[in-house]
């Protein structure tokens, strides 16, 4: 792929907030996760775990118990798919190192692999939306996932009902400092 195509993807990609009625064929599905299993990650750990919901009185349990008040999201019950972007973790690599530097892997990880499925969902003509604002337990206990996986996002999946336009993006000026952090900031 040229480097303005994948550019142009990426501009054009955005949060899906209405969905039409069509179902999702697993190939496009399995095309998604795929991206996103091909995803790099801390020493090859791989801690991602995908549960895709597409059975309907899943998603309206996960609508109606699994999100969090105050921040409606109507669209959730539109679209015909959703995904648990889930984590296992490595003991060295997602506990003790961490400890000593910080970085919290496992996170990381689980975005990389989230943003190439909603990347690759954009190629394929679908739309997604990631999804923080839920209650982990609900949602686990909804999708009977382990106690020892941890719920990083959920996402939403299907086809646009209609296009927005990307959102304003900060300029590269903006965000890019050369050698060091500029103090004006």
């Amino acid at each position: 792929m040229k480097y303005e195509t994948l550019l142009k993807l990426m501009n054009s990609r955005t949060s899906c907030r209405c969905y039409d009625e069509r179902e999702v064929p697993d190939d496009l599905i399995n095309k998604c996760l795929e991206a996103a299993r091909l995803a790099p990650s801390a020493c090859n750990k791989q801690p991602w775990r995908f549960v895709v919901v597409k059975d309907a009185e899943l998603r309206q349990a996960i609508c109606e118990r699994g999100l969090l008040p105050g921040l409606p999201m109507p669209w959730t019950k539109q679209a015909p798919v959703i995904i648990a972007l889930c984590t296992v973790k490595s003991m060295v690599v997602h506990t003790i190192a961490p400890l000593l530097s910080g970085v919290n892997y496992p996170l990381v990880d689980a975005g990389i692999a989230g943003e190439h499925l909603v990347l690759a969902a954009a190629s394929l003509g679908l739309g997604t939306c990631w999804i923080g604002w839920f209650r982990e337990k609900q949602v686990k206990k909804i999708l009977a996932i382990p106690r020892s996986t941890k719920i990083v996002s959920l996402f939403t999946l299907g086809y646009p009902a209609e296009r927005t336009e990307p959102s304003k993006r900060f300029s590269l000026e903006e965000v890019t400092f050369r050698d060091q952090w500029e103090r004006s900031v």
